[in-house]
């Protein structure tokens, strides 16, 4: 029986960007009052900038990140435009300094007292707050909303705009803490990076297969009839022969990949199988995606 596309109405998807910021501000005031405050362990951003503030003033990080944001935020909405990302950006930034007020508390009562710890586990909240952050299509404010600014009137790169950034706060850390912050740092920001690519990527959830074979139809029927997977038809030339030639595409889950070289081994054992990692897949029989028709209506 087929199965049917799932749609989501335009309000079920604002919900659920909205949820996706609340649970992502969650898990970023957990990294930095939890365990980077804790630690003296600066990140890059805003949040690097008021845990540096707190240590050399003793200002809070959730009034210090606040009073930061309010005018990026407002240039951000100014000169960048876009109502609805602004709306839950703005959410963004009050949940995230609600939810540092709330956690306070925590940095008297650290997850780990070790500094390598607090780097490794401190950059994975982090780097899954903001990755779910921004699969709610939206940011908790910070240095990428100036850095945005800054790209539009200057046209250097949003990305080496962020790395300036991010460096200029590792290093005043490196200052104001020793040169051995700095490098716990550098593996902190390393690990949220990798960490947010994670959320926003996902892992590899299945195999994609190109498939060259003097049995091209043999090999088509086995996959649409014995494996009930689709394919496709890509052309493709020989580099030495020059002769051209069908080159079959399929994509199938971890665990059809065996079945799937067994059966092109069968009808072909000459053919010449490439497979590799694909990170996400949409469509039938794999993940679903939610009706981006609907969100680009609300988006207008």
């Amino acid at each position: 029986m087929k199965r049917q596309r799932r749609s989501y109405k335009p309000r079920t998807l604002l919900f659920l960007d909205f949820l996706y910021i609340t649970v992502g501000s969650l898990l970023i005031a957990l990294a930095v009052t939890w365990v980077f405050v804790p630690n003296k362990t600066v990140t890059g951003g805003v949040t690097g900038i008021s845990i540096l503030l707190y240590y050399m003033f003793g200002w809070k990080v959730s009034v210090t990140s606040l009073l930061i944001n309010i005018p990026l935020f407002w240039a951000g909405y100014r000169f960048l435009g876009g109502r609805e990302f602004a709306l839950k950006t703005l959410y963004g930034i009050l949940a995230l300094t609600i939810w540092l007020q709330v956690l306070e508390p925590l940095k008297d009562h650290p997850l780990t007292t070790d500094t390598l710890l607090a780097s490794i586990y401190g950059g994975l909240l982090l780097g899954a707050g903001l990755g779910i952050v921004f699969r709610g299509r939206a940011t908790t404010g910070g240095t990428d909303l100036a850095a945005r600014l800054v790209q539009k009137y200057t046209g250097i790169t949003a990305g080496t705009l962020l790395l300036v950034i991010d460096g200029s706060i590792v290093t005043a850390a490196g200052v104001i803490f020793g040169i051995e912050r700095v490098l716990y740092a550098l593996i902190s920001l390393f690990i949220t990076s990798k960490t947010i690519d994670l959320v926003q990527q996902g892992v590899a959830v299945g195999k994609v297969s190109y498939i060259i074979t003097d049995h091209e139809e043999a090999v088509r029927q086995a996959i649409l009839f014995n494996l009930v997977r689709g394919c496709t038809k890509l052309p493709s030339t020989g580099g030495f022969t020059g002769e051209q030639r069908p080159m079959l595409m399929t994509v199938v889950s971890r665990s059809e990949v065996s079945r799937l070289k067994e059966l092109v081994r069968q009808i072909d054992p000459r053919a010449f199988v490439i497979v590799s990692d694909v990170q996400e897949v949409l469509g039938e029989g794999f993940t679903y995606a939610q009706d981006q028709t609907a969100h680009d209506e609300r988006s207008s």
